[in-house]
C-alpha cells in the first residue's frame, strides 16, 4: 500500500507494463538515494531561511537595528544566492556535487557568524552571516534544476518532483518559524546559546551532518553532450466536458535530447532566434509568477511578526508570530500532498490559475479587514491560509511548465531565470514586509493585488500557449 502511494507520488518507478510501454523516457527518474538527498537538502535550505524569522526583528533591535534592518536580514541571502550562481553555473559543467559541497560549507560559516554576533555585540555580523548563508541558498536553483533535468527526469515526472520541492517549502515555512519561536521562548540563558543564537548553532550542526551524507551517498548525473531541436508536438485527441472529442492540438515546440559534436553554449546561441514570440511570452509569464509568488510570501512572512506586535488586538511575541506562520503551513500541508499525488492528472496552467486565484482571495479578505478595522486572530488567519496555500501551489509549476516548453539543454538557463525571479521576489518582498507597518498596511496589500492583476493579464493572454503535458 505504501509503495503504491510512493509510486503515485513519483518517488518510485512503477513495475506495471504500461509504465514502460507508454513512453518510458517520459516517466524516468533519477537514482533514489540522490533524489532523496536533493529533496532533503531543499528542506534544510528552507529551514535555514525561515527559522530566524520570528526572532530576527528582536535580535536586530537588541544589537541596535530596526524592523527594516530585520527585513534586510531576512531578504539579503537571496541577493548573495543570485550573485553566487554566476560563478557556480560557470564551473559546474551541468553537475551538482560541487554546488552541494559549497552550499554546505558556506551554510555552516554563515550560521556560525549569525550566532556569534550576539557575543561580539556587532550588528553587521548578522548581515555577514546571512550573506554567507545566501551563497548556500544558491542550492534552491540546483534542486529545481535537478528535478527538471531532462537527462534524469522524464517530462511527465517534472511537476510531480517539483511538488516535492514545494512540500519541502511548506515544511520549512511550518517548522522553521515554529522552531525559531520555540527557541526564543525557551531562551537558554547563555551568552553563546540563547533564544537569538540557538537557530544558528542548530542549523550549522544540520549542515555538518548532511554534508557527510552528501559525500557518502550522492551520485551525480552522467556526463553527456546535448544539443537541441525545436519541433512541434501534436497532442492526442481529448474530450471536453460534454464528452465531445476535440481534434489534435498543436503544442508549443518542446525539447528533444540528441547527440552533438559542438558545444552546448554554441548550440544555445545558434538556436536562440528559433524561440517563437508565444514562447517568449511564456518565459516572461513564468518568471513574473515566480517573482510574484515569492514576493507575496516573503513579504507576509517578514511582516506578520512586525504587524502582530504593532496591533493592539494581537500584541504578538516572536513565539506567537512563529506559531501563527507555522499554523498556515500545517493546515495547508494536506493540500500540498494532494496536489503532488494528482499532479499527473492536472495541467500546470490550471494549478497556476487556481493557486493564484486562491491567494488573491486572501489578499482581498485582508484589505476588507483593514477597512473595517476588525483584525483578530481568526480573521487574520482566514487571510494568511489562502495566501500561504495558493501562492505556494502556484510556485509548483513555474519551472516544470517552462522546462516542458523549451529545448532540453536550455534547462540550465530556464532554471536560472526562474531562480533569479525567485530571488528578486524574496529580497524585495522581505524588505517590503519589514516596512509594511511604516508605509501603511493598505498600501502594503494594495501593491500586491496590483502585481497579481498584472499576472492575471499575462495568464489570460497566453492561456492557450501555457498548455503542456500533465505530470
Amino acid at each position: 500500500m505504501s509503495r503504491q502511494l510512493l509510486v503515485r507520488a513519483g518517488l518510485f518507478r512503477s513495475n506495471a507494463p504500461d509504465s514502460n510501454e507508454l513512453g518510458g523516457e517520459e516517466f524516468k527518474l533519477p537514482k533514489m538515494a540522490s533524489l532523496i538527498i536533493v529533496i532533503v537538502y531543499n528542506i534544510i535550505l528552507q529551514l535555514s531561511f525561515f527559522i530566524l524569522i520570528p526572532s530576527s526583528s528582536k535580535y536586530a533591535e537588541y544589537l541596535g537595528g530596526n524592523a527594516t534592518f530585520s527585513g534586510i536580514v531576512i531578504g539579503i541571502p537571496t541577493l548573495f544566492g543570485g550573485i553566487a550562481l554566476i560563478p557556480l553555473t560557470k564551473y559546474d559543467r551541468g553537475k551538482y556535487t560541487m554546488a552541494l559541497h559549497i552550499g554546505c560549507f558556506t551554510g555552516i560559516l554563515g550560521q556560525i557568524a549569525y550566532a556569534i554576533a550576539y557575543r561580539a555585540n556587532f550588528l553587521y555580523l548578522i548581515l555577514i552571516g546571512r550573506c554567507l548563508t545566501g551563497v548556500s541558498l544558491s542550492g534552491f536553483m540546483y534542486c529545481k534544476r535537478y528535478c527538471t533535468d531532462p537527462l534524469i527526469v522524464g517530462i511527465r515526472r517534472r511537476t510531480t518532483l517539483s511538488s516535492w520541492l514545494v512540500i519541502g517549502q511548506a515544511l520549512g515555512m511550518t517548522l522553521g518559524p515554529f522552531i525559531g519561536g520555540l527557541l526564543y521562548n525557551v531562551g537558554f540563558r547563555s551568552a553563546i546559546f540563547n533564544g537569538y543564537t540557538s537557530p544558528g548553532w542548530i542549523m550549522a550542526c544540520c549542515y555538518m551532518f548532511f554534508w557527510l551524507i552528501i559525500a557518502r551517498y550522492f551520485e551525480d548525473v552522467p556526463t553527456t553532450e546535448m544539443s537541441l531541436e525545436l519541433h512541434e508536438i501534436t497532442a492526442p485527441a481529448i474530450s471536453d466536458e460534454d464528452g465531445k472529442q476535440i481534434g489534435p492540438t498543436l503544442l508549443p515546440p518542446a525539447a528533444q535530447t540528441t547527440r552533438s559534436s559542438f558545444p552546448l553554449e554554441e548550440s544555445f546561441t545558434a538556436h536562440l532566434s528559433l524561440i517563437t514570440r508565444p514562447q517568449w511570452g511564456v518565459i516572461i509569464c513564468m518568471c513574473w509568477f515566480s517573482m510574484l509568488c515569492f514576493f507575496i510570501l516573503g513579504s507576509w512572512e517578514a511582516n506578520l511578526p512586525v504587524f502582530g506586535a504593532a496591533t493592539s488586538t494581537l500584541n504578538w511575541s516572536p513565539f506567537a508570530a512563529g506559531n501563527f506562520i507555522a499554523l498556515g503551513g500545517i493546515t495547508a500541508f494536506p493540500f500540498f500532498l494532494a496536489s503532488m499525488l494528482f499532479a499527473r492528472r492536472i495541467q500546470d496552467r490550471h494549478l497556476l490559475a487556481f493557486g493564484t486565484g486562491l491567494g488573491l482571495c486572501g489578499l482581498f479578505i485582508f484589505i476588507s479587514l483593514l477597512a473595517t478595522r476588525k483584525v483578530m486572530y481568526g480573521s487574520l488567519f482566514a487571510c494568511w491560509w489562502p495566501i500561504a496555500l495558493g501562492f505556494n501551489l502556484a510556485t509548483t509549476v513555474t519551472l516544470s511548465l517552462l522546462s516542458k516548453q523549451l529545448p532540453s539543454n536550455w534547462n540550465r538557463h530556464a532554471s536560472m531565470a526562474i531562480q533569479y525571479s525567485n530571488y528578486v521576489g524574496r529580497i524585495s518582498g522581505a524588505i517590503w514586509g519589514g516596512s509594511g507597518v511604516a508605509v501603511g498596511m493598505v498600501n502594503f496589500v494594495g501593491l500586491e493585488i496590483g502585481l497579481v492583476g498584472i499576472g492575471g493579464v499575462l495568464c489570460m493572454t497566453l492561456w492557450r500557449n501555457l498548455k503542456t503535458k500533465a505530470g
